[in-house]
């Protein structure tokens, strides 16, 4: 939780002197994040992001809050994978219209993991929904242990605390197709390149350039009650072997995600999301390697004034052990 009080102290300042909100509809985006698995969120993998680029002259500044727990513990004949620890990714991500319908863009992201403080939390959380507790129940409060053996070689571990910088990415956006008025509809072709700034031994970082392309689509309705939105993206990323499980590495990745939004007032929003990619990994039984993920995203945003908003999020695995168990989300934007 060493970001958490930081991203809080910055919201509340921003929220502070931020104007008053206007009588325009708010505008409803997807969340600006992604799976959070250790073994996944070191490589390029997008979130949807707007299907709408800025304007000429005009930017968006982002400071995104990824706290995931996970807890996995389990060993075949030939394999053995141990998952648990925390993590908290905070990331700087900027956006610039340089040109009619074209967009440029830049994630500096700074990640950190710990043994972490909520795994009682989740406990409770698993067992007051009925939610499956996997390996919790099992494994020592609070430890941060990262293991895969295969065959009896020891093929990745990590168990030390670390703060490092991440995997810069930059970005670009182009508008294929925008239909404004009261109710917009947009259409925008995306690209980002990441970069291996990060460390792979400590998995703040993959090792590999990572190449991802995707489209992001929304289309807004009028209710009686304020409005809704749907929205949606789909793509792929090609990426290098890099320095992590290189041997059983995907080097092509499909993703999507599907999500919608109902703003009953000028200034907040109610949002839902499902986003899935297929595996990283192969020729592993152990489904953070082998298995699709699919996530479940559930908040809303709240808007300080017309250019500045706050999303918070849970995230629910849906295909248990593909995914981070939980993990929260906040994202705080500014358009200037």
């Amino acid at each position: 939780m060493r970001y958490v009080k930081h991203f809080v102290a910055i919201s509340l300042l921003l929220g502070a002197v931020a104007g008053p909100v206007n009588a325009d509809p708010l505008v409803i985006n997807p969340f600006y994040t992604f799976n959070q698995s250790p073994l996944v969120q070191i490589y390029g993998l997008p979130s949807a992001e707007s299907a709408t680029v800025q304007p000429v002259g005009k930017a968006l500044a982002l400071l995104s809050l990824d706290v995931a727990n996970t807890s996995y513990d389990w060993e075949t004949a030939q394999e053995k994978l141990i998952l648990d620890g925390e993590s908290e990714r905070m990331t700087l991500a900027l956006r610039y219209g340089i040109a009619r319908g074209v967009e440029l863009g830049m994630d500096v992201p700074v990640v950190a993991y710990s043994g972490g403080i909520f795994d009682g939390f989740i406990e409770e959380w698993h067992r007051f929904f009925g939610l499956p507790q996997g390996s919790r129940t099992e494994t020592k409060e609070d430890r941060l242990l990262f293991e895969y053996d295969k065959k009896g070689q020891e093929r990745l571990r990590m168990d030390n605390s670390t703060v490092r910088l991440g995997d810069v990415r930059v970005s670009g956006g182009w508008q294929l197709y925008h239909e404004g008025g009261v109710n917009p509809k947009a259409v925008a072709l995306r690209a980002s390149l990441k970069l291996p700034t990060g460390s792979s031994s400590r998995l703040t970082g993959s090792g590999s350039t990572d190449l991802a392309l995707w489209l992001s689509g929304s289309s807004d309705y009028s209710l009686s009650w304020g409005h809704a939105t749907v929205f949606g993206a789909l793509g792929g990323m090609a990426m290098t072997d890099g320095q992590v499980l290189k041997d059983q590495r995907e080097n092509l990745v499909g993703f999507g995600s599907l999500g919608a939004g109902w703003s009953p007032m000028e200034n907040f929003a109610l949002k839902v999301e499902f986003s899935s990619h297929t595996p990283f990994y192969s020729d592993s039984d152990m489904k953070p390697l082998s298995s699709p993920a699919v996530v479940l995203l559930f908040g809303g945003t709240y808007a300080f004034s017309p250019v500045t908003a706050l999303d918070i999020a849970l995230a629910e695995d849906l295909n248990v052990e593909a995914s981070p168990d939980v993990a929260l989300h906040l994202g705080l934007s500014h358009r200037f």
